[in-house]
């Protein structure tokens, strides 16, 4: 049986559907997996090394010029593409109207959430059936009900595991060299913690013997992992294709972060994660994992250093003890 999963973005939005493909592929074994995702993602997604095809999909930038012959030429040929995969079924995991006409061009039936349940109750119009999940369950677990109703078994929420592995790396550490990655860019300036609390975090991780990586993606990101790296122990990664951050990221005993979709990766990978939100919460949405843990600003009491230095030691321990049992 081939399925196509349909999640197009976010970063944090794939990346918390790998647990429910990991259900499936135990529950399931028959399936095969192919996956639809918004282009910039792709790398994303092709981190697990059990997707058959990967569908790449460009919303975003074919909104911008849909008068384009080029533009039609593109959307034609990713209909093309998806519909010579015969597909048995699609799974719209994302609920919006966007991803439901993306999972229609298939050609096949489309499953997903009912309308009581999806983000976008108009996107269950388009489906052949539709399942109930309540919204008040972390997105995770959401997902995971949701590919098992869909394909018929009942996933084991006392475990979790997203299947992906850290790709090779670009960036080669200092032999013996223990790296923290410190996860600064955000899509949105009120998601950002301040230079100062980085500088601080640095500090504290080079005084435990972890050599802090920073990296950028933006002129905006260069000058915030310059400034951290004034801190002398500092490393810079330039700015790099995503493959070669996450492998970098991947193979890092810590990673601190803001929340963005790296934070999500790293607890994805396994690593001890402490994320900071300052103007998110992290109740439905927050990285989840045995080494994750997330602070949450409120009014009149912000995320310190040395909060995040703190359950960062925590975390560490327990993974330590975890390895040694």
């Amino acid at each position: 049986m081939r399925v196509l999963i349909v999640k197009t973005s976010s970063m944090g939005d794939v990346i918390h559907t790998f647990p429910a493909m990991e259900d499936a592929l135990a529950a399931r074994p028959d399936i095969e997996f192919g996956w639809c995702v918004e282009e910039g993602f792709a790398g994303i997604v092709a981190l697990h090394p059990k997707i058959r095809a990967i569908h790449r999909i460009a919303a975003r930038r074919w909104r911008k010029s849909l008068l384009s012959a080029g533009t039609w030429q593109e959307m034609l040929a990713f209909r093309g593409e998806l519909r010579a995969e015969s597909y048995d079924l699609v799974l719209d995991a994302q609920g919006l109207l966007k991803s439901a006409i993306a999972a229609r061009q298939a050609a096949v039936p489309v499953w997903g959430l009912d309308r009581a349940s999806a983000r976008e109750p108009i996107a269950a119009r388009f489906y052949a059936k539709g399942f109930a999940v309540p919204k008040g369950l972390h997105a995770i677990e959401r997902t995971r009900r949701l590919f098992g109703q869909a394909l018929g078994y009942a996933p084991d929420l006392s475990r979790l595991g997203s299947g992906i592995e850290p790709p090779p790396s670009g960036y080669t550490a200092p032999a013996g060299a223990r790296t923290a990655f410190l996860l600064h860019g955000a899509s949105r300036d009120d998601k950002k913690w301040s230079i100062v609390e980085w500088q601080a975090v640095a500090r504290a991780c080079l005084a435990r013997g972890l050599t802090p990586l920073v990296t950028w993606s933006n002129e905006a990101e260069r000058q915030v992992a310059e400034s951290i790296a004034a801190v002398p122990g500092v490393v810079v990664i330039p700015k790099s294709p995503l493959p070669e951050i996450a492998g970098a990221l991947g193979r890092s005993l810590l990673a601190i972060g803001v929340d963005t979709g790296l934070t999500h990766l790293a607890a994805a990978f396994g690593v001890p994660t402490v994320a900071v939100f300052l103007s998110t919460h992290p109740g439905l949405t927050g990285p989840r994992g045995a080494c994750a843990s997330s602070l949450a600003a409120e009014p009149g009491k912000p995320v310190r250093s040395r909060d995040v230095m703190d359950e960062a030691e925590k975390l560490m321990a327990a993974r330590e003890r975890g390895q040694e049992s």
